[in-house]
């Protein structure tokens, strides 16, 4: 085999030295691999079949070939789990058709599983955490939001982890019990509190919170539980204490590690970005629906 020129199309010839028959060499999956850079644009930029048209030069018809044809192949990404200690977990729901739900590296920020199934819970979270355990995932910390069904799961799968819970999860859930403008004095002094926990970035500030709080039960303990427990009052201090004294535990760790997240909002802005992508090419079936949701937390790595 040797040189023979090149074609019309500027592609190298090649010529046989036994029987002096022509030939050029063809890869049909360097081809799919090119064109991946557009799918890869309508998955992550968004952009349209239209203005897909205009960059490439395609046609309609071949783009969503192209399109359909990456959608049929399920990306495929290897990660060594055994060196994940830190995570962040967080779920989104996409018109309650479905969830959404990840993993995040805390340290670079990269998505290291997801799954998608039709709620939120033990059911649908206990075998995916008992997978990827025997994956090789052991982490020490994970910061999530107050779901009880998921926080019994990973207990479950990891007895000695450490639960980091979302702060502004709490303080948002707190103040919304406690209404905007909250009409006893216990209360409004329940919610300014609460309003401080976000800012709490030492050990010092951390006592000062704790002490705070442990102040206010002794100020307001008795007349709270004065009030008729069929009032508004009572039942919504009452939601907004539980959820405080069940969460003071595991409200601090990020204090005694740096790579500990405070909160979710890492992985909340990764969702968010996700959502407003993908409104621009609802409609999908709900296959390419789910094969779209892998590619886009895939391109999110690279």
């Amino acid at each position: 085999m040797q040189c023979y020129g090149k074609t019309k199309q500027n592609k190298q010839r090649y010529r046989c030295n036994r029987c002096f028959k022509t030939f050029i060499w063809r890869k049909p999956y360097n081809r799919h691999y090119r064109q991946r850079h557009w799918f890869k644009l309508w998955v992550k930029e968004s952009y349209s079949l239209r203005q897909l048209c205009n960059l490439s030069g395609y046609s309609h018809s071949k783009l969503k070939r192209i399109k359909n044809y990456w959608l049929a192949i399920q990306p495929k990404e290897k990660f060594d789990y055994t060196q994940y200690k830190y995570l962040i977990y967080d779920g989104t729901y996409f018109h309650k058709d479905g969830c959404l739900i990840n993993l995040m590296n805390a340290i670079d920020q990269k998505i290291i599983a997801h799954t998608y199934t039709d709620k939120e819970g033990l059911k649908s979270t206990y075998p995916w955490f008992l997978k990827l355990k025997e994956q090789g995932l052991e982490p020490q910390y994970i910061s999530m939001d107050g779901e009880k069904s998921v926080i019994r799961a990973i207990k479950a799968v990891w007895p000695k982890i450490k639960i980091q819970r979302c702060l502004w999860h709490i303080q948002r859930e707190g103040m919304r019990w406690l209404r905007t403008y909250p009409k006893t004095k216990a209360g409004r002094d329940l919610r300014y509190l609460l309003t401080t926990l976000c800012r709490v970035k030492s050990d010092k500030e951390r006592k000062a919170f704790v002490k705070q709080y442990q102040q206010w039960l002794t100020e307001h303990k008795k007349f709270v539980m004065s009030l008729p427990s069929s009032t508004i009052a009572f039942k919504d201090i009452k939601k907004a204490v539980t959820l405080i004294k069940n969460a003071l535990a595991d409200m601090f760790y990020y204090l005694k590690d740096r790579n500990v997240h405070s909160t979710t909002n890492a992985l909340e802005s990764f969702h968010s970005r996700l959502k407003a992508d993908y409104q621009r090419h609802r409609g999908l079936t709900e296959q390419h629906k789910i094969q779209y949701l892998s590619w886009y937390c895939y391109f999110k790595n690279h």
